[in-house]
């Protein structure tokens, strides 16, 4: 069900869509070029307002892939930027942003992580903070982005050295050929989103690019009742050398990625970024979307209908 129908004057879309509730309200954080912009609305599949602007910085372009976590009611926002003189998208990294309020304005307050670094989901685990986000590997057999948890000390440093968590493993995942050098084929995992069902730790991801008829959710298990996120190992479902998405494009939508989950009465929801089959124009048309996810014993499943949750 798409979620958010922009109106004159707002955004056209709602690319890589972070879902937030406080206090009754539902937010919705997404992908700007001059910005981070929020959503809010008393219900799932109720009437989405448009918030405005909540986070920008003069000097910086491509907000990417926010995501919010709060602690001692502050709001910290995270997300990726790079300067505006850079021309190269490699020079993403990712920093933090704090508010007293989820609706903004936010202020930056640190960068976190050195280039190239995108898609933060900082989540709790036990008593310790994590952050998974992606980055390059130019070396790999199947070389490209994937992703990688970290611990943090606090909301606004991490800690250690990032553990991969999931890796290129399908063609389907090939993002480019020969995209830096002639016989290296540039694959894409991206946009983590960790939940938690029981001893069953999911993380879902992004493979591809949304440009691609292979682009999809899929996700990776691990059975565990450890709390720290970095010694996980986490597994793709079904296995690493077959592709079986999630969520992919169907009989009515496409562009289906970048996702994040809420549990609702005791329901899960998963808010991720599609596009309407009919809906060829302008190029980044992508709007948030929600469907049902159903959890049991180490798979997943995804309730998608058109018009309905």
């Amino acid at each position: 069900m798409q979620l958010i129908y922009p109106k004159e004057n707002e955004p056209t879309c709602q690319p890589d869509p972070f879902i937030f509730e406080w206090k009754g309200v539902y937010y919705v954080y997404a992908t700007g070029q001059d910005g981070v912009h929020a959503y809010r609305a008393l219900a799932l599949d109720g009437e989405w307002e448009y918030v405005g602007m909540i986070f920008t910085d003069q000097n910086e372009q491509n907000f990417w892939a926010p995501c919010v976590y709060e602690e001692d009611g502050v709001f910290y926002l995270y997300y990726s930027s790079r300067s505006k003189t850079s021309q190269d998208i490699h020079d993403e990294q990712i920093r933090v942003a704090t508010s007293r309020d989820p609706a903004g304005k936010f202020t930056y307050q640190a960068t976190l992580l050195p280039p190239f670094s995108i898609d933060p989901h900082v989540v709790k685990s036990g008593d310790g903070l994590y952050i998974f986000y992606s980055v390059n590997d130019y070396e790999a057999e199947r070389a490209g982005t994937y992703i990688v948890v970290q611990k943090m000390r606090s909301p606004i440093e991490v800690i250690g050295d990032p553990v991969a968590a999931v890796k290129p493993t399908l063609d389907e995942e090939n993002f480019a050929r020969d995209r830096f050098r002639k016989g290296q084929h540039w694959h894409t995992i991206e946009g983590a989103c960790y939940y938690r069902n029981g001893d069953y730790h999911y993380l879902i991801y992004s493979g591809n690019c949304f440009e691609s008829p292979y682009y999809f959710l899929g996700y990776a298990v691990a059975h565990s009742t450890e709390t720290d996120l970095t010694k996980l190992r986490f597994e793709k479902h079904p296995a690493p050398n077959v592709y079986a998405p999630l969520i992919a494009a169907n009989g009515f939508e496409s562009g289906t990625g970048h996702n994040s989950t809420i549990d609702i009465n005791g329901e899960t929801y998963c808010v991720y970024h599609g596009r309407d089959l009919n809906d060829v124009q302008p190029y980044d048309n992508r709007t948030a979307r929600a469907c049902k996810l159903i959890p049991c014993n180490g798979t997943l499943t995804a309730i998608r209908k058109k018009d309905a949750l």
